[in-house]
């Protein structure tokens, strides 16, 4: 079944416009209560989590006026991460949960993501039966059925134990000096918290959210923010997050950034090493660097890859029994502890290996040395097709053939955004550049 509102991560756009409106929420709302509600029965519950954005106050009520209209009760948690939202329908026993966030987007945009009663993202085939339903005739609950709406104060606190118990038994962060950028977003307040629980200094940025400012030159997308309050705080690490916190960048005391790849080769290198690591594999998409697929083998394990999206890492995670996967951009995926990509949790992994090495970040940080490796985005207009142009095509043909053995191509539509993604890799950073280059110049022509 073909799809048009939900994207690779929910539904997502500019907030007020086309399908990020509240009649468009409100809709969207009625259909998850009426596919979740196909039983007939009363009780059904919905957690509901937001991000920082202004918008999110009009999402959120929106979805809770759908929602109840087709019998759903409804428990509003405020802003908190992500990650949060899914450990918290599991434990609640809810029948959905529901995330109001554009993740690492700017505050003009907004999102909706669906998590199932067991805490994972819904598949594709139940967000593409949820867009089917808001086609059609949503059929209201009996007025003595309708759903009823609270708050619920300690969502936060509930996460923030959970998130502690992730970490080594017995071990703490005393002495440890530790920056934690929030990029103004839904971990302002539990990040921080959960550090300084376990003994760190924390040194928070990116904890004064106002509406607007989600993102805005701080968090993951921004690493340089954390980097200079490392370097200016004689800091031990920097735990840099997004706008939802579910992905994350480390910093080590030099300022130096570590991506999603080498955190997974960490992590991989350890589990492994520890016998915890099931499989044998790590799971990551196309867009992991060819260093991490080499340091893997290089010591017996896999790297299974998947199309780009931290839902279908975890997919292949669950359908073959892998438990540790995610993206180069810092989703980090461990279904031992979170059911989506959790930047604190991957962090706090992160200080544990540092705790028990007794080795600075800097040594940690760089697993591999990575292949050089290219990314630009090309924006498109509205209706445009750029990668069927033919002349594309052909400049995309002639790049593969020159990096035949030496490389690698990826071209993609992004999920979320009106933009064309160039990768390259290749030994030769003279040859990398060129094949980019001579990409980005034919889509931009077709664009």
């Amino acid at each position: 079944m073909s799809r048009k509102l939900f994207g690779t991560d929910g539904v997502r756009g500019r907030a007020n416009t086309y399908p990020m409106t509240a009649e468009m929420a409100l809709r969207l709302g009625a259909a998850a209560g009426r596919y979740f509600r196909r039983d007939g029965r009363n009780g059904h519950r919905v957690v509901i989590g937001k991000d920082t954005r202004l918008s999110g106050y009009m999402i959120e009520n929106a979805l809770t006026a759908g929602l109840t209209s087709t019998g759903m009760n409804v428990l509003l948690l405020g802003p908190v991460p992500t990650p949060a939202v899914g450990f918290l329908t599991r434990s609640m026993r809810a029948d959905v949960g529901i995330m109001i966030s554009a993740s690492h987007n700017p505050a003009c945009d907004n999102g909706i993501k669906f998590f199932g009663p067991d805490g994972f993202k819904l598949s594709d085939e139940a967000e593409a039966e949820i867009e089917r339903i808001v086609a059609e005739e949503i059929t209201p609950a009996q007025p003595e059925n309708i759903g009823r709406a609270k708050r619920i104060d300690d969502g936060r606190g509930r996460y923030v134990e959970y998130a502690k118990t992730t970490f080594p038994t017995g071990q703490r962060l005393d002495g440890l000096k530790v920056v934690v950028d929030c990029a103004n977003g839904a971990a302002y307040r539990a990040a921080p918290e959960v550090l300084w629980e376990l003994g760190a200094e924390v040194i928070p940025v990116g904890v004064e959210p106002d509406g607007f400012n989600i993102n805005d030159g701080v968090g993951s997308t921004h690493p340089e923010a954390c980097a200079r309050a490392v370097l200016a705080h004689g800091a031990d690490l920097g735990i840099s997050l997004d706008g939802d916190a579910d992905r994350v960048a480390v910093i080590d005391e030099l300022g130096r950034l570590a991506d999603g790849d080498q955190i997974m080769a960490l992590l991989a290198g350890r589990w492994a090493e520890e016998g915890r690591l099931k499989g044998g594999a790590l799971v990551a998409t196309v867009m992991s660097n060819l260093g991490l697929e080499r340091f893997l083998e290089g010591r017996g394990l896999r790297l299974e890859r998947t199309k780009v999206g931290d839902r279908y890492v975890v997919e292949r995670m669950r359908g073959q029994g892998f438990n540790l996967g995610g993206e180069q951009s810092g989703h980090i995926v461990m279904t031992d502890y979170a059911t989506t990509g959790d930047g604190l949790i991957a962090g706090l992994q992160f200080l544990a290996a540092m705790a028990d090495s007794g080795q600075p970040a800097s040594q940690l940080v760089a697993q591999f040395d990575p292949v050089p490796q290219m990314l630009k985005n090309v924006r498109f207009a509205a209706g445009a097709d750029p990668l069927s142009a033919d002349p594309v095509k052909a400049v995309i043909a002639e790049a593969e053939r020159r990096l035949q053995g030496h490389g690698r191509v990826l071209i993609r539509k992004s999920g979320t955004e009106p933009l064309i993604r160039v990768m390259a890799e290749a030994e030769d950073e003279a040859v990398l550049r060129d094949v980019v280059d001579g990409i980005v110049a034919a889509v931009e022509r077709a664009a």
